[in-house]
């Protein structure tokens, strides 16, 4: 498949997500009875559901998208660049519509695809669902309810599931690959971890789409290393 893959056809994306509140004691009363029926499977007994909210970003149902960004890889005087774009917003609803309206444009075209690491276990559905909560439309190559799974790999690419070759049960972070894969990834970047506390305690929006970007760049490597083909270095990526 990757032998034939036209790599300018694919869109390279990340998103970065947080809890819905920045604290536990400001989440609506019946969602904390949510959350603590959905944290005992994941929580020890010494823990209570306020100990793990930091986690609720992790799920569509109690958070939130907070930035997206996407990229794709273009030729100019016989030299690759990575040109990527960040839709981020506090109103998620704003912010998915900016991104579907663009990911309508961008697959319109035959044969566009999307990327993301994880991507089948969390971008593409976290995506679909927020829009839904939302009130959006889906965009189409998100709509893959009852899609035949050829036509799922004929719009979406997850790196990760290229990577275990069938073997499921295995999960490897785009950080171990890279390395893996000798491709440069910046230093100075926080961790997904923290992207919560970055956003509410520190008030920096910016610092999360800077470590967004720099990770779709690390995708959009990942693939090339992938198909055998030189990597894009940090230099030539322009954000738009």
């Amino acid at each position: 498949m990757l032998e034939n893959l036209n790599i300018e056809d694919v869109l390279f994306i990340d998103i970065e997500t947080a809890p819905q509140y920045p604290a536990f004691g400001e989440v609506p009363e019946d969602f904390q009875k949510l959350w603590d029926k959905k944290s005992t499977y994941f929580r020890t007994e010494e823990q209570s559901a306020s100990d793990v909210y930091e986690r609720a970003g992790i799920y569509a149902e109690f958070g939130k998208i907070i930035c997206i960004s996407a990229g794709f890889i273009i030729q100019k005087q016989g030299e690759r660049f990575y040109r990527v774009k960040s839709f981020y917003d506090d109103d998620e609803k704003k912010l998915l519509l900016q991104f579907n309206q663009m990911l309508e444009k961008f697959t319109s075209h035959s044969g566009k695809r999307i990327c993301a690491h994880n991507g089948m276990e969390f971008d593409f559905p976290y995506i679909a669902r927020r829009s839904l909560i939302n009130g959006l439309k889906l965009p189409k190559i998100l709509d893959i309810a009852g899609a035949k799974p050829w036509e799922v790999k004929d719009r979406l690419i997850d790196t990760l599931q290229l990577w275990k070759f069938g073997d499921y049960k295995n999960y490897t972070s785009l950080e171990l690959l890279c390395a893996v894969f000798g491709i440069p990834t910046p230093k100075d970047d926080i961790d997904g971890s923290q992207v919560a506390h970055v956003y509410y305690m520190e008030n920096d929006l910016d610092r999360i789409i800077r470590y967004c970007e720099k990770d779709t760049l690390a995708l959009a490597n990942l693939l090339l290393r992938y198909k055998g083909e030189a990597i894009i270095l940090p230099e030539n990526m322009e954000i738009v």
